[in-house]
This record gives C-alpha cells, structure tokens and sequence, in this order.
C-alpha cells in the first residue's frame, strides 16, 4: 500500500462522513480554517526536521513526491488531521450548550502540567539517541498548550467535555490507522530515535503526538469559539 491508498482508506472516508454530517450545524467556520493554516505553517518545518535526521523514513516507491523532505501526501496529512478533529468537535459543539467559563485559577493547572511536559521534552532533547523523538514531540507541543492555558484555560476547562470526547476516539482512530501503516511498511520510526515502548506494536512515541496534535485543535477550537477567546489569541 502506498501512502496516498493510505489516504483514501483511512483519513478521506471519514473526513468526507464528517462533511456531510455538517449540515446542522451553526458554528463559524472561520476558527477551522485560521487552525489549519497555523497546523500547516507550524508543522512543516518540524516535520522536515524529522525527516531530514531520519525519525521517520518513507520507502521508495511509497509515496508520489516530496517538498523539501517529507512526502506530500504528509503536507496532506497536516491539514487532514486538523480537519477531521475540527468537524468532529463541531458535532458536538452544536449540540451542548457553552457552559460559562471556569474561574481564572484553573488556567494555572494546565500551564504547570504542559509547562513540566515542556522541560521534560528539552531534557530528552539534550539526552539524544532514543529519546530524540519523544523530546522532540513533548519540546514542540507542549510549550504552545501551556501558552493557550495561560491565555485561555478557563474556556478550556469549561469545555473539557467537549475536548475529551474529540481528543479520545479521534486518538484511538489513527492509533489504529498508524499502527497498520507502519506494519504496512508506508512509514516507518527508526529505532535509533525512539524509546522502543510501545502500545499493542504502536511506539508510544505516535500515540503520544496523535493525543497532543489532536488536543492542539480541540484546545483551540473551544478557546475561538467565544469572543473574549478570539480576542485573547488575537491580543
């Protein structure tokens, strides 16, 4: 299997289920669309980067094309994933009533677990080798959730339900898709680089980057869709 059949058996079927599911709903689609290009903007060189040390390989003949170092069918994936989280949040945005915000002290729980996640990372960056690609998630996800904790993590909290109920099947989802892709031989994560943990075959390294990229988008999605959020990440 090649990465774009990849592509048309487990991201683009669903993605295409949650369009059409979309009908009913009445929230703005602006906030998705701003997601994306920060996704894509922030991502690209961060995935070139593992690319390019070889964190993760692509056999030839696997993928069409690529752009720097990473397949194009990666680029996709950037904006597919962020997609697919965002129409999935949507779903149940629609439906549940905004609760009103926590009060301001439950900000500073996020900020102190992503901030203690964020100098694990740099740590694991410093020691190399095999924990290169878990510093290398943790140093470059974490540090952008305790900023959107500190500025909004009130709005987060109030809407924890709604980020739960995206980040964990979402997660588990492309757990699986993943996990078939790397025994498929589409991808692959050198062993040099990670851990060697892992979950029913998954490095724990991929589960972990599914769980964070995914709670990027919740997280963000719940802080835009109030004003004073929108206007704090304007600020």
């Amino acid at each position: 299997m090649t990465y774009l059949e990849f592509h048309l058996a487990f991201t683009v079927p669903p993605l295409v289920v949650l369009a059409l599911l979309q009908g009913r709903t009445r929230a703005r689609w602006g906030p998705l669309a701003l997601l994306v290009g920060i996704a894509f903007v922030y991502t690209t060189p961060w995935d070139n980067y593992l690319v390019a040390h070889e964190v993760w390989t692509y056999p030839p003949g696997r993928v069409l094309a690529t752009i720097g170092w990473v397949p194009v069918e990666e680029y996709a994936f950037f904006v597919i994933q962020t997609v697919l989280a965002g129409l999935w949040l949507r779903l149940f945005q629609a439906r549940w009533p905004v609760p009103p915000p926590a009060e301001r002290g439950a900000r500073w729980l996020g900020v102190a677990v992503f901030g203690a996640l964020s100098a694990a990372g740099a740590a694991a960056l410093v020691a190399g080798g095999h924990w290169l690609y878990l510093g290398l998630i943790l140093a470059w996800a974490c540090p952008v959730l305790a900023l959107m904790w500190a500025v909004g993590g009130e709005l987060v909290w109030a809407r924890r339900r709604l980020v739960a109920v995206t980040v964990v099947p979402l997660s588990l989802y492309l757990w699986v898709a993943d996990r078939f892709a790397i025994g498929q031989g589409i991808w692959d994560i050198t062993d040099a680089t990670r851990t060697g943990w892992e979950i029913a075959g998954l490095p724990v390294e991929e589960a972990l980057f599914f769980v964070v990229t995914t709670l990027l988008v919740a997280q963000g999605l719940v802080m835009l869709e109030r004003p004073e959020g929108a206007r704090r990440v304007a600020t």
